[in-house]
């Protein structure tokens, strides 16, 4: 409503604008004023109008794009019925089809959840294995019209995987929002194994995500989550600060704001960056609900083979609609989180691995410099780097995580200021 009345107000000043300037255009003396003849004037007069004419023209484009943009924009929305389209980002893997089966498989209601594969590279194994899905099961095939090499000065070039998945991501996720006009969407990789609860899990967490502005994204990972660092309570959400990503949802209203603006490559670190977060939050699960199982791709395996493969998937079917989930909003949440982490009682990162303490159900270790961080990480097995100043996982600067069986929340001081960019 208050974006209709901008437009309203724009018209308005767009009209009057019109005729004051015709007003001041005729109303000129015709006759002859100093050395300024009549012809002259008439070619003065005709310039004028013409620059006019080019101007209003411009202006009225400006406002016919901002109607249409009202009118496609969702209004009010059913957040439990809301369409939530699954966009497969996919290249020249013909194990695509792995993801694309456990989709399916999982899929509770094809209308409400429809997939969509978005595929680059022009790899003909890979788009004949999708057509085969296409035919099959009715998923929808687009492909990214450019899949030309990016001109890149030498020390970038060894970087063209990374440029052309920020490429094909940004013409993506415009299809999804602009050409398919959905409201939301849930992003995928053609490496991505999920989770029986997946569509459970992004169900439910979506009216939390569309009602609290603090949040800009939920996703179905867990950097942190291997075997043994995380627990058995498989319902188990959090709020993070850090953008996880590998399986997430996104808002139109969101894409709408950084999707001018996206960049040219490395677009998960670009997510991550003070400038795009603006202080918010996502939400991530204890278990992931996604895994991934490509060893091949842009980044050539890392931390494959030392991290990724020993993520634990969700086995389990955590009925999330039918949980209150509002204990995520933001007040309620570190009402909550900040005290628990508080009464837990603190012990050196020496106490924690000794076992002595195993006893107590959680445990807090304190940092207070990015070496204390880093060292403690090392020691305790989680990932030890930072993206922006923030930590993997971290909530406030809370890094919580399973360590033998016992809670652990690596924590800053309670004197603490926020992240600082220059810890990366």
């Amino acid at each position: 409503m208050r974006r209709k009345h901008l437009v309203g107000v724009v018209v308005v000043i767009f009209l009057t604008w019109n005729v004051l300037m015709y007003y001041m255009l005729v109303s000129r003396n015709p006759g002859k004023v100093g050395a300024v003849s009549v012809q002259d004037q008439l070619r003065n007069l005709q310039g004028d109008i013409q620059r006019q004419l080019s101007h209003n023209s411009d202006l009225l484009q400006q406002l016919q794009k901002l109607d249409k943009e009202i009118r496609r924009t969702p209004g009010p929305i059913d957040t439990n019925s809301v369409v939530l389209p699954i966009l497969l980002i996919a290249c020249d893997r013909t194990t695509v089809s792995r993801s694309l089966d456990l989709l399916l498989k999982y899929n509770p209601n094809k209308k409400r959840f429809p997939i969509i594969v978005s595929q680059d590279c022009g790899h003909k194994p890979t788009a004949d294995v999708i057509q085969r899905y296409v035919s099959e099961h009715g998923i929808q095939h687009i492909k990214h019209p450019n899949i030309t090499d990016i001109k890149l000065p030498w020390p970038q070039r060894k970087f063209q995987g990374y440029y052309k998945l920020s490429r094909h991501y940004k013409w993506a996720l415009n299809q999804v929002f602009h050409t398919f006009n959905y409201s939301a969407v849930i992003i995928v990789e053609d490496d991505l194994d999920v989770s029986p609860d997946f569509y459970e899990y992004f169900s439910a967490t979506f009216p939390v995500l569309h009602q609290d502005p603090s949040l800009w994204c939920v996703s179905a990972w867990n950097d942190n989550g291997k075997v043994g660092m995380v627990s058995d309570e498989a319902d188990l959400l959090y709020r993070t600060d850090f953008f996880p990503g590998l399986g997430w949802m996104l808002e139109k209203s969101t894409w709408l704001e950084i999707g001018p603006k996206w960049p040219d490559a490395f677009w998960d670190d670009w997510m991550r960056h003070p400038d795009q977060r603006k202080g918010r939050a996502c939400i991530r699960p204890e278990i992931c609900r996604t895994s991934t199982f490509g060893k091949k791709g842009v980044s050539k395996g890392l931390f494959f083979e030392k991290h990724l493969k020993f993520i634990k998937l969700n086995d389990k079917f955590v009925p999330f609609t039918k949980k209150d989930l509002t204990y995520l909003q933001k007040d309620k949440y570190e009402q909550y989180f900040m005290k628990l982490v508080k009464d837990t009682p603190e012990v050196t990162v020496s106490e924690a691995m000794s076992g002595h303490k195993s006893n107590m159900k959680a445990l807090k270790i304190i940092y207070s410099t990015k070496d204390e961080f880093k060292s403690t990480a090392k020691k305790l097995g989680i990932m030890d780097d930072f993206k922006a100043g923030v930590p993997r996982v971290a909530y406030n600067g809370v890094v919580s995580f399973m360590y033998r069986g016992q809670r652990i929340y690596l924590a800053p001081p309670s004197n603490w200021k926020g992240y600082d960019p220059k810890w990366s």
